[in-house]
């Protein structure tokens, strides 16, 4: 993480820098066009993008570790095994689930977001309701109940 943290500093201050030099190289020019002034618009310009990459780069990181801590507090909660605030386990009242139908739950869940996000959720949706829609895993018998 401090490496990401590092990288983005750098960027911003490269950036800083070249936005800085733009002004000066305009200013010493008096506000005409010449090679100079185009070289360093030239490096501003690579500058940005190179800090757009590492702001990129950080939002990536940040979505990652939020999915990673959102995932790992969903298996500590279905599995029962959530930690209170003295240090101390204690339950949910859920009875656990295994780490393979809660895996199958979340594809499901994200099947069902990717659907919805395209438009589809309500064609398939209303299709799902007219007719019985087939066991999620026929392993489980709470899915063949259905």
């Amino acid at each position: 993480m401090d490496s990401i943290v590092d990288s983005l500093e750098s960027a911003y201050q490269d950036f800083i820098a070249a936005a800085a030099n733009v002004l000066e190289t305009k200013e010493s020019s008096s506000g005409q066009k010449t090679a100079t002034t185009d070289a360093a618009l030239e490096n501003f310009k690579q500058k940005w993008e190179l800090f757009r990459v590492a702001c990129d780069q950080a939002e990536e990181f940040v979505e990652s570790v939020k999915q990673r801590i959102g995932s790992e507090c969903l298996v500590d909660e279905a599995t029962g095994s959530v930690t209170g605030r003295s240090g101390q386990a204690t339950t949910t009242g859920l009875p656990p689930i295994s780490a393979v139908r809660l895996e199958q739950m979340s594809k499901a869940v994200r099947w069902l977001v990717i659907e919805l996000q395209q438009g589809s959720g309500a064609a398939s949706s209303s299709s799902a309701h007219s007719q019985p829609s087939a066991p999620f895993d026929a392993r489980f018998s709470e899915d063949a109940a259905q």
